[in-house]
Protein backbone atom coordinates (compact mmCIF):
# COMPACT_ATOMS: atom_id res chain seq x y z
CA UNK A 1 0.00 0.00 0.00
CA UNK A 2 2.81 2.45 0.85
CA UNK A 3 4.33 1.97 -2.60
CA UNK A 4 0.99 2.73 -4.23
CA UNK A 5 0.49 5.85 -2.11
CA UNK A 6 3.97 7.09 -3.01
CA UNK A 7 3.35 6.44 -6.74
CA UNK A 8 0.19 8.56 -6.67
CA UNK A 9 1.84 11.34 -4.67
CA UNK A 10 4.85 11.33 -6.99
CA UNK A 11 2.58 11.74 -10.00
CA UNK A 12 0.66 14.54 -8.25
CA UNK A 13 3.91 16.42 -7.61
CA UNK A 14 5.02 15.89 -11.20
CA UNK A 15 1.70 17.03 -12.66
CA UNK A 16 1.43 20.15 -10.50
CA UNK A 17 4.87 21.20 -11.72
CA UNK A 18 4.14 20.07 -15.29
CA UNK A 19 1.07 22.29 -15.70
CA UNK A 20 2.60 25.19 -13.80
CA UNK A 21 -0.02 25.07 -11.05
CA UNK A 22 2.47 26.39 -8.49
CA UNK A 23 3.41 29.40 -10.63
CA UNK A 24 2.12 32.81 -9.58
CA UNK A 25 1.30 33.48 -13.22
CA UNK A 26 -0.52 30.53 -14.77
CA UNK A 27 0.68 30.02 -18.38
CA UNK A 28 2.03 33.55 -18.49
CA UNK A 29 -1.28 35.14 -17.42
CA UNK A 30 -2.02 37.44 -14.49
CA UNK A 31 -3.92 34.77 -12.56
CA UNK A 32 -2.91 31.67 -10.62
CA UNK A 33 -4.00 28.13 -11.56
CA UNK A 34 -6.65 28.21 -8.80
CA UNK A 35 -8.00 31.53 -10.05
CA UNK A 36 -8.07 30.19 -13.61
CA UNK A 37 -10.14 27.23 -12.46
CA UNK A 38 -12.49 29.54 -10.56
CA UNK A 39 -13.10 31.57 -13.72
CA UNK A 40 -13.83 28.34 -15.58
CA UNK A 41 -16.33 27.14 -12.95
CA UNK A 42 -18.10 30.51 -12.96
CA UNK A 43 -18.36 30.41 -16.75
CA UNK A 44 -19.78 26.88 -16.72
CA UNK A 45 -22.44 27.57 -14.08
CA UNK A 46 -23.20 31.30 -14.26
CA UNK A 47 -25.12 32.78 -12.62
CA UNK A 48 -23.70 30.84 -9.67
CA UNK A 49 -23.58 31.51 -5.93
CA UNK A 50 -20.34 31.63 -3.95
CA UNK A 51 -21.53 28.80 -1.70
CA UNK A 52 -21.89 26.56 -4.76
CA UNK A 53 -18.39 27.45 -5.96
CA UNK A 54 -16.98 26.65 -2.52
CA UNK A 55 -18.61 23.21 -2.60
CA UNK A 56 -17.27 22.51 -6.09
CA UNK A 57 -13.72 23.72 -5.52
CA UNK A 58 -13.41 22.58 -1.90
CA UNK A 59 -11.41 25.62 -0.81
CA UNK A 60 -11.47 27.91 2.22
CA UNK A 61 -14.42 30.32 2.31
CA UNK A 62 -12.22 33.32 3.06
CA UNK A 63 -9.77 32.44 0.27
CA UNK A 64 -12.67 32.15 -2.19
CA UNK A 65 -14.12 35.47 -1.05
CA UNK A 66 -10.78 37.23 -1.59
CA UNK A 67 -10.45 35.81 -5.11
CA UNK A 68 -13.96 36.90 -6.05
CA UNK A 69 -13.38 40.36 -4.61
CA UNK A 70 -10.22 40.68 -6.69
CA UNK A 71 -12.13 39.58 -9.78
CA UNK A 72 -14.79 42.23 -9.09
CA UNK A 73 -12.15 44.97 -8.69
CA UNK A 74 -10.53 43.93 -11.98
CA UNK A 75 -13.89 43.82 -13.78
CA UNK A 76 -13.63 40.08 -14.45
CA UNK A 77 -16.86 39.08 -12.66
CA UNK A 78 -19.99 40.84 -11.44
CA UNK A 79 -22.39 40.17 -8.61
CA UNK A 80 -26.08 40.41 -9.41
CA UNK A 81 -29.06 41.43 -7.28
CA UNK A 82 -27.48 42.53 -3.98
CA UNK A 83 -29.03 41.03 -0.87
CA UNK A 84 -28.16 40.95 2.82
CA UNK A 85 -26.25 37.67 2.32
CA UNK A 86 -23.25 38.41 0.10
CA UNK A 87 -22.76 34.69 -0.61
CA UNK A 88 -26.28 34.50 -2.03
CA UNK A 89 -25.57 37.03 -4.78
CA UNK A 90 -25.20 35.24 -8.13
CA UNK A 91 -21.84 35.66 -9.85
CA UNK A 92 -21.24 35.89 -13.61
CA UNK A 93 -18.32 36.72 -15.90
CA UNK A 94 -18.05 40.15 -17.44
CA UNK A 95 -17.03 40.56 -21.06
CA UNK A 96 -13.49 41.17 -19.87
CA UNK A 97 -13.60 38.03 -17.74
CA UNK A 98 -14.86 35.99 -20.69
CA UNK A 99 -12.05 37.37 -22.87
CA UNK A 100 -9.44 36.38 -20.26
CA UNK A 101 -10.91 32.91 -19.92
CA UNK A 102 -10.91 32.45 -23.69
CA UNK A 103 -7.25 33.45 -23.74
CA UNK A 104 -6.44 30.96 -20.98
CA UNK A 105 -8.36 28.19 -22.76
CA UNK A 106 -6.35 28.84 -25.93
CA UNK A 107 -3.05 28.68 -24.02
CA UNK A 108 -4.03 25.50 -22.21
CA UNK A 109 -5.14 23.82 -25.44
CA UNK A 110 -1.88 24.81 -27.12
CA UNK A 111 0.16 23.43 -24.21
CA UNK A 112 -1.74 20.13 -24.26
CA UNK A 113 -1.39 19.91 -28.04
CA UNK A 114 2.40 20.32 -27.73
CA UNK A 115 2.50 17.47 -25.21
CA UNK A 116 0.47 15.23 -27.51
CA UNK A 117 2.52 16.11 -30.57
CA UNK A 118 5.60 14.76 -28.79
CA UNK A 119 3.96 11.30 -28.60
CA UNK A 120 3.24 8.66 -31.21
CA UNK A 121 -0.49 8.13 -32.02
CA UNK A 122 -0.64 4.92 -29.97
CA UNK A 123 1.07 6.66 -27.05
CA UNK A 124 -1.47 9.48 -27.28
CA UNK A 125 -4.28 6.92 -27.03
CA UNK A 126 -2.60 5.24 -24.05
CA UNK A 127 -2.25 8.58 -22.26
CA UNK A 128 -5.85 9.70 -22.87
CA UNK A 129 -7.23 6.31 -21.83
CA UNK A 130 -5.09 6.24 -18.68
CA UNK A 131 -6.31 9.67 -17.62
CA UNK A 132 -9.95 8.82 -18.36
CA UNK A 133 -9.63 5.57 -16.42
CA UNK A 134 -8.09 7.41 -13.46
CA UNK A 135 -10.98 9.88 -13.52
CA UNK A 136 -13.64 7.17 -13.46
CA UNK A 137 -11.82 5.13 -10.81
CA UNK A 138 -11.66 8.15 -8.50
CA UNK A 139 -15.15 9.44 -9.38
CA UNK A 140 -17.21 6.36 -10.36
CA UNK A 141 -20.52 8.25 -10.12
CA UNK A 142 -19.46 11.03 -12.48
CA UNK A 143 -21.69 11.67 -15.46
CA UNK A 144 -20.55 10.03 -18.68
CA UNK A 145 -21.82 8.46 -21.88
CA UNK A 146 -20.83 5.05 -23.08
CA UNK A 147 -20.90 3.70 -26.62
CA UNK A 148 -21.11 0.18 -27.99
CA UNK A 149 -18.89 -0.64 -30.94
CA UNK A 150 -17.33 -3.61 -32.66
CA UNK A 151 -13.99 -4.73 -31.24
CA UNK A 152 -10.83 -3.47 -32.92
CA UNK A 153 -7.72 -5.54 -33.73
CA UNK A 154 -5.94 -6.53 -30.54
CA UNK A 155 -8.93 -5.97 -28.27
CA UNK A 156 -10.22 -9.58 -28.06
CA UNK A 157 -6.90 -10.55 -26.46
CA UNK A 158 -7.12 -7.57 -24.10
CA UNK A 159 -10.62 -8.70 -23.12
CA UNK A 160 -9.32 -12.20 -22.35
CA UNK A 161 -6.56 -10.78 -20.19
CA UNK A 162 -8.87 -8.44 -18.33
CA UNK A 163 -11.50 -11.11 -17.66
CA UNK A 164 -8.87 -13.48 -16.29
CA UNK A 165 -7.58 -10.79 -13.93
CA UNK A 166 -11.06 -9.79 -12.73
CA UNK A 167 -12.16 -13.36 -11.93
CA UNK A 168 -8.86 -14.11 -10.21
CA UNK A 169 -9.40 -11.06 -8.02
CA UNK A 170 -13.09 -11.57 -7.26
CA UNK A 171 -13.36 -15.38 -7.02
CA UNK A 172 -9.85 -16.79 -6.98
CA UNK A 173 -10.31 -18.53 -10.35
CA UNK A 174 -6.80 -18.57 -11.72
CA UNK A 175 -4.72 -20.49 -14.25
CA UNK A 176 -7.34 -23.01 -15.40
CA UNK A 177 -9.97 -20.37 -16.11
CA UNK A 178 -7.40 -18.21 -17.88
CA UNK A 179 -6.56 -21.14 -20.17
CA UNK A 180 -10.25 -21.65 -20.97
CA UNK A 181 -10.77 -17.96 -21.71
CA UNK A 182 -7.67 -17.83 -23.93
CA UNK A 183 -8.82 -20.90 -25.85
CA UNK A 184 -12.30 -19.39 -26.33
CA UNK A 185 -10.93 -16.13 -27.72
CA UNK A 186 -8.37 -17.94 -29.87
CA UNK A 187 -11.12 -20.12 -31.37
CA UNK A 188 -13.26 -17.05 -32.03
CA UNK A 189 -10.43 -15.36 -33.91
CA UNK A 190 -9.39 -18.44 -35.90
CA UNK A 191 -12.88 -19.46 -36.97
CA UNK A 192 -14.52 -16.03 -37.08
CA UNK A 193 -17.70 -15.78 -39.17
CA UNK A 194 -18.19 -12.05 -39.80
CA UNK A 195 -21.82 -12.41 -40.88
CA UNK A 196 -22.79 -14.60 -37.93
CA UNK A 197 -20.54 -13.60 -35.03
CA UNK A 198 -19.27 -10.46 -33.33
CA UNK A 199 -17.45 -9.01 -30.36
CA UNK A 200 -18.68 -5.70 -28.96
CA UNK A 201 -16.87 -3.31 -26.66
CA UNK A 202 -18.56 -0.83 -24.35
CA UNK A 203 -16.49 2.34 -24.28
CA UNK A 204 -16.72 5.04 -21.62
CA UNK A 205 -14.82 8.24 -22.47
CA UNK A 206 -12.50 6.23 -24.71
CA UNK A 207 -11.83 3.52 -22.12
CA UNK A 208 -12.97 -0.08 -22.44
CA UNK A 209 -15.80 -0.44 -19.90
CA UNK A 210 -16.91 -3.97 -20.78
CA UNK A 211 -17.30 -6.43 -23.62
CA UNK A 212 -19.17 -9.48 -24.89
CA UNK A 213 -18.84 -12.10 -27.64
CA UNK A 214 -21.56 -13.83 -29.66
CA UNK A 215 -20.62 -17.04 -31.51
CA UNK A 216 -22.41 -19.36 -33.91
CA UNK A 217 -23.24 -22.74 -32.37
CA UNK A 218 -24.99 -23.96 -35.58
CA UNK A 219 -28.56 -25.25 -35.81
CA UNK A 220 -30.06 -21.77 -35.31
CA UNK A 221 -28.31 -21.31 -31.95
CA UNK A 222 -25.91 -18.55 -30.92
CA UNK A 223 -23.87 -18.42 -27.71
CA UNK A 224 -23.27 -15.35 -25.57
CA UNK A 225 -19.72 -15.55 -24.21
CA UNK A 226 -17.30 -13.73 -21.94
CA UNK A 227 -19.56 -10.90 -20.84
CA UNK A 228 -17.86 -8.56 -18.41
CA UNK A 229 -18.22 -5.01 -17.11
CA UNK A 230 -15.34 -3.14 -15.54
CA UNK A 231 -15.86 -2.30 -11.84
CA UNK A 232 -15.65 1.47 -12.47
CA UNK A 233 -18.42 1.23 -15.10
CA UNK A 234 -20.97 -0.81 -13.16
CA UNK A 235 -24.47 0.43 -12.31
CA UNK A 236 -24.57 2.40 -15.56
CA UNK A 237 -26.55 -0.11 -17.66
CA UNK A 238 -23.48 -1.31 -19.57
CA UNK A 239 -24.19 -5.01 -18.98
CA UNK A 240 -27.81 -4.71 -20.09
CA UNK A 241 -26.80 -2.80 -23.22
CA UNK A 242 -24.24 -5.46 -24.18
CA UNK A 243 -26.70 -8.33 -23.68
CA UNK A 244 -29.48 -6.54 -25.56
CA UNK A 245 -27.08 -5.81 -28.42
CA UNK A 246 -26.28 -9.53 -28.63
CA UNK A 247 -29.98 -10.45 -28.74
CA UNK A 248 -30.74 -7.84 -31.39
CA UNK A 249 -27.84 -9.06 -33.54
CA UNK A 250 -28.99 -12.66 -33.14
CA UNK A 251 -32.56 -11.81 -34.20
CA UNK A 252 -31.28 -9.86 -37.18
CA UNK A 253 -29.16 -12.84 -38.28
CA UNK A 254 -32.08 -15.25 -37.97
CA UNK A 255 -31.00 -17.19 -34.87
CA UNK A 256 -33.78 -19.00 -33.02
CA UNK A 257 -32.19 -18.88 -29.58
CA UNK A 258 -29.19 -17.63 -27.64
CA UNK A 259 -27.58 -19.78 -24.97
CA UNK A 260 -24.93 -19.11 -22.33
CA UNK A 261 -23.06 -20.78 -19.50
CA UNK A 262 -22.72 -19.14 -16.10
CA UNK A 263 -22.45 -20.11 -12.43
CA UNK A 264 -24.74 -20.06 -9.43
CA UNK A 265 -22.28 -17.90 -7.46
CA UNK A 266 -22.44 -15.12 -10.07
CA UNK A 267 -25.65 -13.63 -8.70
CA UNK A 268 -25.35 -10.22 -10.39
CA UNK A 269 -24.83 -11.83 -13.80
CA UNK A 270 -27.76 -14.21 -13.24
CA UNK A 271 -30.09 -11.29 -12.45
CA UNK A 272 -28.87 -9.51 -15.57
CA UNK A 273 -29.62 -12.51 -17.78
CA UNK A 274 -33.02 -13.09 -16.19
CA UNK A 275 -34.27 -9.55 -16.76
CA UNK A 276 -33.22 -9.78 -20.41
CA UNK A 277 -35.27 -12.89 -21.15
CA UNK A 278 -32.91 -15.76 -20.32
CA UNK A 279 -34.01 -18.72 -18.20
CA UNK A 280 -31.90 -21.36 -16.50
CA UNK A 281 -32.56 -24.73 -18.17
CA UNK A 282 -29.93 -27.01 -16.58
CA UNK A 283 -27.35 -27.14 -13.81
CA UNK A 284 -24.32 -29.37 -13.30
CA UNK A 285 -21.32 -29.34 -10.93
CA UNK A 286 -17.76 -29.09 -12.29
CA UNK A 287 -14.20 -28.32 -11.20
CA UNK A 288 -12.82 -26.91 -14.44
CA UNK A 289 -11.46 -23.85 -12.62
CA UNK A 290 -9.77 -25.85 -9.88
CA UNK A 291 -12.64 -25.55 -7.38
CA UNK A 292 -16.04 -27.22 -7.21
CA UNK A 293 -18.72 -25.01 -8.76
CA UNK A 294 -22.32 -25.23 -9.89
CA UNK A 295 -22.47 -24.45 -13.60
CA UNK A 296 -25.72 -23.32 -15.20
CA UNK A 297 -26.99 -23.42 -18.79
CA UNK A 298 -29.28 -20.52 -19.70
CA UNK A 299 -31.37 -19.98 -22.82
CA UNK A 300 -33.30 -17.15 -24.47
CA UNK A 301 -35.79 -18.07 -27.19
CA UNK A 302 -35.96 -15.29 -29.76
CA UNK A 303 -39.12 -13.83 -31.19
CA UNK A 304 -39.30 -13.63 -35.00
CA UNK A 305 -39.30 -9.82 -35.04
CA UNK A 306 -36.08 -8.20 -36.16
CA UNK A 307 -34.39 -5.49 -34.09
CA UNK A 308 -31.90 -3.06 -35.56
CA UNK A 309 -28.34 -3.51 -34.33
CA UNK A 310 -26.11 -0.58 -35.28
CA UNK A 311 -22.38 -1.12 -35.31
CA UNK A 312 -22.09 1.82 -32.94
CA UNK A 313 -24.71 2.81 -30.44
CA UNK A 314 -24.49 5.73 -28.02
CA UNK A 315 -26.15 5.33 -24.64
CA UNK A 316 -26.60 7.83 -21.84
CA UNK A 317 -25.33 6.60 -18.50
Amino acid sequence: MNDRIETIRRFNRFYVQHVGAIDAHFLGSEVTATEARLLYEIAQRAPVRAATLQDIMQIDRGYLSRMISRFVRNDLVRRDHPTQDRRARPISLTDQGRALLDQLEERVNSAVARNLDALLPLEQTDLVQSLARAHHLLAPSSEARFTLRLARPGEPSLIASRQSALYAESHGWGHKLECLIAETVSGFLRQFKPDREACWVAELDGVMAGAVFLTDESGGTARLRLLHVEPFARRRGVGDALVQNCLSFARERGYERVILWTHTVLETARRLYARNGFVCVATAPHDLFGVLLQGEDWECCLSPQTALTPERTQVSA
